[in-house]
């Protein structure tokens, strides 16, 4: 079953292959998460239906993979490629995970429906039952650790860049919380939410957008270096710190070496002896990250 899903995901003609699931009754019986998606509503900001949403959602994506210069220029669309072309398990690439997590970004809408006072809908939380709706569905397809993993975190993080829209300029201690908070799917989760974006075009769809792409090509270079190199060593380790604030390991000391991490990220510290009293300030209360960034 997993391995027909995956021609039909990753072929050239996916979102035709799609409908023809779909008017054929293959979905219901295959993926009835994504066919319970049709006639469900969405807020004024939706032109759409949920299930119509998560099509175009996915025409967006398969749109980007072909040409991410047109959004991105180069050389960001080159390192896009890249990216995308990593094998992620099952004999697939992060291409194809993006091509399912557009599936399945918006899967727990339904299970997540509430209604305002105006009728109009609401869908709290439904990126982290998203994620664990992905999981179970990929289980039962026995898809692999690897890409269950991924695609659940897609669905998590699919909000988050846009969240931060309007904290732009964004700050480096906002970027960073950004970057750690999605690893590892930091480039395929900002390429979903910018297709996310451009698939919802209800009320003031074009100032919105707009302001979506503008973040995107900011935060898109960011997400492609980070991925890039890797983990740095840390400024100063962890026992070397706790011997010299006199803190034995634990959950204190793991925050600290956190704001540490994101601190130097930010620029403002470069030393481990820079590290080493930024950690004394904050453990006596004197120093404390700017809110927001």
């Amino acid at each position: 079953m997993f391995a027909e899903l995956k021609r039909i995901v990753s072929g050239d003609g996916a979102v035709g292959s799609l409908a023809l699931m779909d008017d054929l009754g293959v979905t219901a019986a295959i993926l009835p998460e994504l066919h319970a998606l049709h006639g469900v509503d969405q807020n004024r900001y939706h032109h759409a239906d949920v299930y119509a949403h998560t099509i175009e959602v996915l025409e967006h994506v398969v749109a980007l993979q072909a040409d991410p210069a047109a959004l991105f220029g180069e050389p960001p669309a080159a390192a896009v490629r890249a990216v995308l072309a990593e094998p992620l398990g099952d004999e697939v690439d992060r291409g194809f995970g993006l091509r399912l997590g557009a599936l399945l970004h918006d899967v727990a809408k339904p299970v997540t429906l509430a209604r305002r006072d105006d009728g109009s809908p609401t869908f709290v939380g439904h990126d982290s039952e998203g994620a664990q709706m992905s999981r179970e569905i990929l289980t039962r397809l026995r898809a692999s650790e690897k890409l269950k993993a991924h695609v659940a975190a897609l669905a998590r993080h699919h909000l988050r860049l846009g969240f931060l829209v309007h904290e732009r300029p964004l700050a480096r201690r906002a970027l960073y919380r950004y970057l750690r908070a999605t690893e590892p799917v930091e480039v395929d989760v900002t390429l979903l939410s910018v297709a996310d974006r451009l698939a919802t075009r209800g009320r003031k769809a074009q100032e919105s957008i707009a302001k979506h792409l503008e973040l995107a090509r900011e935060v898109l270079p960011a997400t492609l270096a980070w991925r890039s190199a890797g983990r740095r060593a840390p400024l100063v380790r962890g026992d070397v710190l706790g011997r010299a604030l006199g803190l034995e390991d634990g959950r204190e000391l793991g925050r600290l070496l956190a704001q540490i991490d994101e601190a130097r990220y930010a620029g403002e510290i470069a030393t481990p002896e820079e590290a080493i009293a930024l950690a004394a300030r904050l453990l006596g209360g004197g120093d404390t990250p700017a809110a927001g960034g």
